[in-house]
This record gives C-alpha cells, structure tokens and sequence, in this order.
C-alpha cells in the first residue's frame, strides 16, 4: 500500500479541488431540458480551462468526461442527447488528472420533487458514506469501512451493489487497495495513515443485483428500480480521517438552484 508523501498530498488535494468545482458547475446548470451531454460539454471545458485534464475521457474507451447516470442507472451512465426530466435523481461522477495526481469523486443530484422513498434513498446513500469515512483510520481494515456502509443501508432496507467498489487514489486513477461497501470488520487490507482511498457507496432501493448494458459500460439496477451513488477522497488518518474532497461549491450551488432538491 502507498504511503503519500507531502508532496503527493498537495497535488491530490489540487486535483481534488478542481474535481469540486467542476461539480459546482454541474450544479448550476443542471434542470429539466438540459441534456446530459450538454452538461459533459460544460464540465470539459472548466476542467481544461482550469488547467486539468479530464480522467476519464479515453480510459479504457470511455468517451465521455463524466460518468452520468440517471434513476436505475447505477454508474458509468454516457452521457447523451436525452433530456433530464423532473422527478430524475442524477449521479454525476467526475476525475481530473493535474500534476500527475488524480481526483474522483461522485455526487447524486435530486431533481425537483421525488417520491419519499426516493429521497431516502439519496439520503441513506450520503449518509453511509460519512459512515465509511469514520472507519478510514489507521488498524481499522477496509472491511470495516465495508461493514459500516452495509450495516447502516441494509437496516434501512436498501442493498448494497457488490460488484463495484472503492479504492486507492494518487498517481494511479484506480489503485491498491479495494474499498468494497460490504464486508466483515478486520477483514480485508490494512489501513495505514497516509493511504488515500476513494469511498463510494452505490445503494440501490431494491435488490442487490445489476448489469452490464450493451454499450459496455453503463450499469444498470436488475430490478429496474433507482440506485444513488456518492464519492469522497479520504486520507487514511492515524486517529481520525482527513476528507480531500470537497462538496462545498455543489452545496453553494444547490442552494441557489430552485430545481434541485437536496435537502440531506
């Protein structure tokens, strides 16, 4: 496992930040009518304006600089030419590369008004990710992480998905170690201060189950119901955690967007 240096850290936490203010973009702009292909545009042109470059566009194929998925889609949504509708609950998953670092991380917008059952979805999701975070502290191993994430989702009723994780973050976009959200305390690799991990609860309202759409990427809920993803970068701390990440400028600008509805 890496152990990052000051210097690793310092650029991390730039890419992290740029990462943060894209999705404050998303947040001004996001509304009914707008595509999410628009809204991919948009996030380009910031991130290279801002001197960064974005992650995921051409990794492993992907062709798009955000990972967007609506309702039932899980993650890894391509964005694309249909318009988002009121109702929609929207996962915007973004990475930067500057410095040779990396930044990813994941917010679900609520757009306009949803049924109950559908905000506690997007609230119970935010919610098990603070509660991941809290376990990322030097002896504790990632399958603590995993159980706090499972334990409070799974007594809500809502499931964990299985086959997409968390995991490390720095020079690599996908590094060491695997950070599942289920698991058994003490299982799994030990947590070490230093260690930078991205955290991403993925919950869907209904069974566990997914798969994989005929374009390769997108991941779909099987039983068709909605799914709520967030992400935060966290540095493994020796008595508590330190989040690289920041929702500051997504909060700031929900606030002033009467179309969404985030009240978590």
């Amino acid at each position: 496992m890496i152990i990052r240096s000051e210097e690793d850290l310092f650029f991390i936490k730039q890419s992290s930040l740029l990462v943060g203010k894209t999705l404050g973009e998303v947040a001004k702009q996001i509304r009914p009518g707008i595509s999410s292909q628009m809204i991919d545009l948009i996030a380009e042109e910031f991130i290279r304006s801002n001197g960064g470059v974005p992650a995921f566009k051409g990794y492993r194929g992907f062709p798009a600089t955000l990972c967007i998925s609506l309702n039932d889609v899980v993650v890894h949504g391509i964005p694309g030419p249909v318009e988002l509708r009121e109702g929609d609950i929207v996962s915007v998953d973004c990475g930067v590369v500057m410095n040779g670092m990396y930044g990813d991380y994941a917010y679900t917008f609520i757009l306009g008004e949803v049924d109950e059952k559908k905000h506690e979805l997007v609230q119970r999701t935010y919610e098990s990710l603070k509660q991941g975070i809290n376990m990322a502290v030097e002896g504790n191993t990632v399958g603590h992480i995993g159980y706090a994430v499972q334990d409070y989702v799974e007594k809500a009723g809502f499931s964990v998905v299985r086959e997409l994780v968390g995991h490390g973050i720095g020079k690599v976009l996908h590094d060491k170690p695997e950070v599942p959200n289920y698991g058994k305390r003490g299982k799994g690799p030990k947590l070490e201060e230093g260690m930078t991990i991205c955290i991403e609860p993925m919950i869907n309202m209904g069974k566990k189950n997914v798969y994989q759409a005929r374009d390769g990427w997108t991941i779909r809920t099987l039983d068709g119901k909605p799914s709520a993803h967030f992400e935060h970068m966290v540095m493994v701390g020796k008595n508590e955690p330190q989040v690289l990440s920041t929702y500051e400028y997504i909060e700031e600008n929900i606030n002033k967007n009467k179309w969404l509805n985030n009240r978590l």
